[in-house]
């Protein structure tokens, strides 16, 4: 049965179109997600496809009876106590409300008034709402944002067993490849659809991005051709077709396909400063609102040079708070914390940073009054802000866009201890994808906030789990390690694996304490670190993969040079250039061939 059909609806913008043309059909049983650059305009599809929002163009045809729930990416609730607004939801009441509330985190605040909730507590409220309703097609925008792990493996497995149709737009990667069997992608302007779930997607842009570069390379070799034939004097010129001329031109003045803009954070135009060894020690630190219980007692933390640390536990056990006592924002109930005089933090948090929506984007990037710098200007271009979007007020802009901007405006500080706090809510996939190739890279010491497990996966070495009851421990060996043992827990029923080895806590204490690092072997490649200072497998792990990188670019560029040495091969100028540059790339890998190893034994050590 079909539930909504799109058909060449065109929404714009005041600047530009956010899509043109665009048609899709969603059926019982289909499972579509939606994905684009923020500001691409899903939210505003999702709220045509719900019927809350009208194309300028185009026809919109729901099936007959067809019944839709909605959940925003603001949503408004009814007044009344969050039990209220749920009961109050078509088909909702009941044992199943309490459940699922209990489920998205809110269990415990039935009885509050919703016009005291916070934005992501009212969005948690809004999507018990929109689950518990009666319906044929569900839209939701964003419905992982402001869940804990749990919850969004629950609401995975639930969406996975919707009956109806499902319409999705989320940053959470795990949820588009498990729960999506369609994707629809906007990209400038125009929207495409991709069989094969998230993975088809993937494939799919990857196809095209290839097509758009060959077609590109072709147009420009054209280019070059007919520039030089325009160019064989200017009598020649004179008797030349008129409309051999004007195609020329054409081509030589015109542009190739727009190629998806792409978001490169590294940042030039300066250095992150020099850590010490020490960067942030947290000794005994217990925190408490007034009589509140303890959210976590007696916290032993060092945070190292390089470090990558990812701060775990369902919403309300403090992450935000522990955060907040690193940056040195908010100070402990009970402890000490001690910051090394070196350290410069850059924190990202939930709030971000306070924008003025008058301001244009540029002056907050360079101040009022002030032109940018050649660098603040490239810097803008590189978080998509091009020569138009520059002038955009800030009010005008997504919320995912705001995000983004917040996040230009915390790198652009050079921060050399950077704190994460929820970094991808409303980010889209393409500026989460390129955060984390920058972090991979990044030199400083990193501390994350998030549930988002892929994002966890791919930048945090150590966790720090919080139990919501006054515990919390330390898991080495990163994301994938901590789930694997939650698994691991939930088959067999086990306690909690005890806190890592290090310094002995008492006990019920819940003291997290970082294991105190084993003295490698005295093998040569070892010998000089461990002279100094004992390095941690975290860190000798980030190490070995930053090695990696090298390996796999010095290989890509010897190939590159081995390829065009037969291409110069008649000019023996050129020829001698790539032979050096060739030399130096072998010289390059074999440098981090030797790190590598010397790295890896260490490690083993």
């Amino acid at each position: 049965m079909i539930l909504v059909d799109v058909e060449r609806v065109t929404v714009r913008r005041p600047d530009r179109p956010l899509f043109e043309d665009l048609s899709v059909t969603v059926s019982t049983g289909d499972r579509l997600g939606v994905v684009g650059r923020n500001g691409a305009g899903k939210s505003t599809l999702l709220r045509v496809l719900a019927g809350a929002g009208e194309p300028e163009e185009g026809a919109v045809r729901r099936g007959r009876g067809v019944r839709v729930a909605f959940l925003d990416q603001r949503p408004q609730l009814p007044p009344g106590t969050v039990m209220e607004a749920v009961d109050n939801a078509p088909g909702g009441g009941g044992w199943e409300a309490a459940a699922i509330l209990d489920r998205l985190g809110m269990g415990a605040m039935g009885d509050v008034d919703v016009a005291t909730l916070s934005g992501g507590q009212a969005k948690r409220v809004a999507l018990a709402r929109a689950l518990l309703e009666e319906v044929d097609l569900l839209v939701l925008d964003e419905p992982t944002n402001h869940l804990d792990i749990d919850a969004i493996a629950w609401l995975e497995d639930r969406l996975a067993g919707f009956g109806g149709g499902l319409v999705l737009v989320t940053h959470d990667r795990h949820v588009l490849d498990r729960v999506t069997t369609r994707i629809l992608e906007l990209d400038r302007g125009q929207g495409y659809v991709h069989n094969d779930g998230y993975a088809g997607y993937l494939a799919a842009r990857s196809e095209r991005g290839e097509r758009e570069v060959a077609a590109d390379a072709v147009r420009r070799n054209l280019a070059r051709s007919e520039l030089a034939w325009l160019r064989r004097g200017a009598p020649a010129r004179t008797r030349k077709p008129k409309a051999r001329i004007t195609s020329a031109t054409a081509i030589v003045e015109g542009r190739g396909p727009v190629a998806a803009a792409t978001v490169d954070l590294d940042l030039g135009g300066g250095t992150t400063p020099r850590l010490g060894d020490r960067v942030v020690d947290l000794v005994a630190v217990s925190h408490r609102f007034g009589d509140d219980p303890w959210l976590f007692r007696d916290l032993d933390l060092d945070l190292e040079p390089g470090g990558r640390l990812g701060i775990v536990g369902a919403n309300g056990t403090g992450k935000s708070t522990l955060l907040d006592i690193i940056a040195g924002r908010r100070s402990p109930t009970a402890g000490r914390v001690a910051t090394a005089p070196t350290v410069r933090v850059g924190y990202y948090d939930q709030v971000g940073v306070d924008l003025d929506l008058t301001q244009r984007v540029r002056e907050a990037v360079a101040g009022s009054n002030v032109q940018p710098t050649w660098e603040q200007g490239r810097l803008m271009e590189r978080f998509l802000f091009d020569a138009d979007a520059q002038w955009a007020p800030i009010g005008t802009l997504s919320g995912g866009e705001r995000r983004r901007l917040q996040l230009l405006l915390v790198l652009t500080k050079l921060p050399n201890v950077l704190l994460l706090d929820e970094p991808t809510n409303d980010l889209d996939l393409d500026t989460l994808r390129a955060l984390e190739d920058y972090l991979e890279g990044w030199p400083g010491c990193l501390v994350v906030v998030s549930h988002d497990r892929a994002f966890l996966e791919r930048t945090v070495e150590d966790v720090v789990v919080l139990d919501g009851v006054g515990g919390a421990r330390v898991a080495p060996g990163g994301y994938a390690e901590y789930e694997a043992d939650r698994r691991r827990r939930r088959e067999i029923g086990s306690p909690s694996r005890a806190p890592a080895a290090g310094r002995p806590s008492p006990a019920g204490s819940g003291t997290a304490t970082r294991p105190t690092p084993t003295p490698p072997a005295a093998t040569p490649a070892a010998a000089a670190a461990a002279a100094v200072k004992p390095r941690s497998a975290s860190t000798l792990r980030r190490l070995v993969g930053l090695a990696e990188r090298e390996m796999a670019e010095a290989e890509d560029r010897r190939r590159r040079l081995e390829a065009e040495l037969a291409v110069v091969a008649a000019d023996h100028t050129a020829l001698a250039a790539v032979a050096h540059a060739l030399a130096e790339a072998e010289v390059a890998l074999a440098t981090a061939e030797d790190r590598w190893l010397a790295l890896t034994e260490e490690l083993g050590a």
